[in-house]
């Protein structure tokens, strides 16, 4: 039989319009800065310069996407190294998050107290960044090394703490009746305890995801050779070339007003989010969803 339709009441129709209203108000007033962005990307730098930012430009230029284009080779290798990071990172610290979650959520774990207290310990004190510059370099030897990029972020926490209360929330009779059916440990997490954490994964994904992809300062610290650069150092060594050139040129008497500066920056942004705005979408209701839960669950 078909499904009955509600009828509301007018009360409540007025109630749902002005809902509606006030969220898509909401949400044009979250996009504006967004079409600030883009619009001002591609204004020029003099009107920018007299007449300040506009939803649409004022003066249309392509001069900051061609500086961070003149090289598109550079551009296109920064983007494969830090697709390269994110993906790998990004799995890697899902792995180990997950396992380490998995191990000090179980009860008939001897010692997952003290290794508890051992990570949250982590939070309140830590070796500070020379000790922690000095144990890459000297001791692991990752100077100029894709791995110093990718360990330092590797691992977090808070994240442990996000995933301990997902993992927390699977019924540990579960766990008993594998047992029960002869699965061993490593069955268990892979076949029963992962599939059961897509929320969570994806919450924690898109965390360690955002944190590699824009992460340069770990980059400036390790790394010495232009090739081996992520996109967010690269656009920021382009900045800092041309901030040097304008001041260079300054001190020469030469005029080099058109040279852009805000536009640079703003298109910069662009580039640099533009695979974030896309990749979003489709983890979007895994990430309400592992947001929603970790919220609730004690």
């Amino acid at each position: 039989m078909p499904a009955r339709k509600i009828k509301l009441s007018t009360s409540s129709k007025v109630f749902y319009v002005i809902c509606y209203t006030v969220v898509a108000l909401m949400a044009i007033i979250c996009l504006i800065p967004f079409i600030l962005l883009i619009s001002g990307s591609f204004t020029s730098e003099q009107f920018i310069r007299f007449h300040g930012y506009s939803l649409l430009p004022g003066e249309f230029s392509t001069e900051a996407y061609k500086i961070i284009f003149k090289t598109p080779q550079r551009i296109i290798r920064a983007y494969g190294v830090s697709i390269m990071i994110t993906v790998i990172g990004t799995f890697l610290g899902l792995l180990l998050t997950s396992m380490t979650a998995y191990v000090i959520s179980r009860k008939d774990f001897k010692y997952r107290n003290w290794f508890s207290f051992f990570f949250y310990f982590t939070t309140l004190f830590n070796g500070g960044m020379v000790s922690t510059y000095i144990f890459y370099i000297q001791y692991l030897n990752l100077k100029d090394s894709y791995l110093a990029l990718i360990l330092p972020m590797m691992f977090n926490v808070f994240y442990l703490l996000i995933m301990r209360t997902f993992v927390s929330s699977i019924p540990h009779a579960l766990i008993e009746a594998a047992k029960i059916d002869g699965a061993g440990e490593w069955r268990i997490f892979f076949t029963i305890i992962l599939p059961l954490l897509k929320s969570g994964l994806a919450t924690i994904g898109l965390f360690l995801a955002l944190g590699y992809w824009n992460d340069w300062y770990n980059a400036m610290l390790y790394l010495n050779t232009e090739t081996k650069y992520p996109l967010q150092y690269m656009l920021y060594a382009i900045q800092q070339q041309t901030q040097a050139l304008a001041s260079i040129a300054s001190q020469a008497g030469i005029q080099v007003q058109n040279l852009p500066s805000s536009s640079l920056k703003l298109a910069m942004a662009v580039v640099a989010t533009g695979p974030i705005v896309i990749v979003y979408p489709f983890v979007q209701k895994y990430f309400v969803a592992g947001i929603t839960i970790g919220s609730v669950k004690g």
